[in-house]
This record gives C-alpha cells, structure tokens and sequence, in this order.
C-alpha cells in the first residue's frame, strides 16, 4: 500500500515538474550559425553554438548566436547597469522564425538581425519605457557586415531603423542581469516578457546577460 501511495505520489510530481518546464519554456544549445547570406565576417566573428528560445506554446520565438568574444569598455552613462559594454558594440545576432514586435511594439520582419549594445537617450522621449537605459538594437545583417564597427549614437540608430521600418530604430530591452538567472533560462517576468538570460564571454572573463525576446513596454 505504502509503495503504491509512495509511486502515484512520484508520479503527481513528475507530472507537475514537467508542466512547470512547460509552462516556462525552454533553451536549447544548436550549433553554428550557417546561414550563407549572412557576412561572411559576422559568421566568423560568432561562438561555435547558439540558443534556441522555445516557448512556452512549443513556438520558437528566436535564436541566438553571441560573439565569441565580446568587446568591453566603459559606458558612463547614469542609469545603465551594463556599464562594462562599450556603446555600440556588437554583442551576437538573432533570428525570428516569424514576424515579432521589439519592445516599442514595432513590426518586425522573419529574418536575421545583429545585436548592437546602446543606451537610450535621458529625455522626455524615452523615459519610463524600461527600468534600465540598456537595450539591444537590432540591425538587418546584410546592413551589418563590420563586427568591428564603431558608431556614434546617431548613425547606430539609423541602421536600427531599416530593421523597423519607421523613424525608431528596433530594440529589446535588457533587463538588469539579477532580474534572470545566471545561467541560460527563458522565463516570464510579471510584465509577462519573456526574458532570455545567458553568459557572454568577454576579454574580461565570463558577464550574465539577460534581455526581453517576446514583450512590449507598458503604456
């Protein structure tokens, strides 16, 4: 009798673990990106392995390839928590399966896109969109094809721009890396984002990042 209270009781758990994975979404670790129409330059410029953001439906809503190494400096602008990434800095790239929105609730186009490190301007413009200035510009990749590249805020903007199609440029907001794990996870924070959090490495040593890859700011 024990052993049978003790197996249907085993049994109850595993099926609530399994669904709380589920309801969380999941990672998965794929291999390098090998899309030919992208730079060549960006391609080599790429870690080995990448992510794949599954949510909790089953739908991919992304995938992500960091660079290898990423780039660090010092950014001293008041308010930004990753203070150690130079603005402008290329961080990875990602590719949408389907048509998204960035966190302003721009359209977004299926397709690949790199992942530029900026701060949003201190005005009346942008204040309140996200607790932190960081985000993640998004740039179409044939648009991109320097990893070294350096731009001034102005110029990085304009790039964004051709991924949104409007006067914005198209960003995802980071989140404050002790907002996700430290490790690579997807979870939904009470804003109902999806944040993906993972570790990039940089000439410094390993850094957590995390950011939003599914959500729109509040109104």
């Amino acid at each position: 009798m024990w052993r049978r209270t003790i197996g249907v009781g085993l049994l109850i758990l595993a099926v609530s673990s399994a669904a709380l994975a589920a309801d969380g979404g999941k990672v998965e670790s794929i291999g390098a990106f090998a899309d030919q129409s992208a730079p060549e330059s960006v391609r080599k410029a790429l870690a080995s392995t990448g992510y794949r953001v599954v949510l909790a439906d089953g739908n991919v809503a992304c995938e992500v390839w960091f660079r290898a190494t990423v780039s660090t400096g010092k950014t001293d602008a008041s308010g930004a928590v990753y203070t150690m990434l130079p603005e402008g800095a290329l961080i990875g790239l990602i590719t949408f399966p389907k048509a998204t929105n960035d966190f302003r609730g721009q359209a977004i186009k299926a397709g690949t896109y790199t992942l530029r490190y900026e701060v949003h301007p201190a005005d009346g413009n942008h204040m309140g969109i996200s607790p932190i200035r960081d985000f993640l510009l998004l740039v179409p990749v044939a648009a991109d094809p320097n990893p070294d590249a350096t731009f001034k805020f102005e110029e990085l903007v304009k790039l964004s721009a051709k991924a949104s199609g409007t006067n914005h440029p198209a960003a995802l907001s980071l989140v404050s890396p002790e907002a996700g794990a430290a490790t690579t996870s997807v979870t939904t924070n009470e804003h109902n984002h999806t944040i993906f959090a993972a570790k990039i490495k940089t000439a410094s040593g390993e850094i957590p990042i995390a950011f939003i890859v599914k959500g729109i700011a509040e109104q």
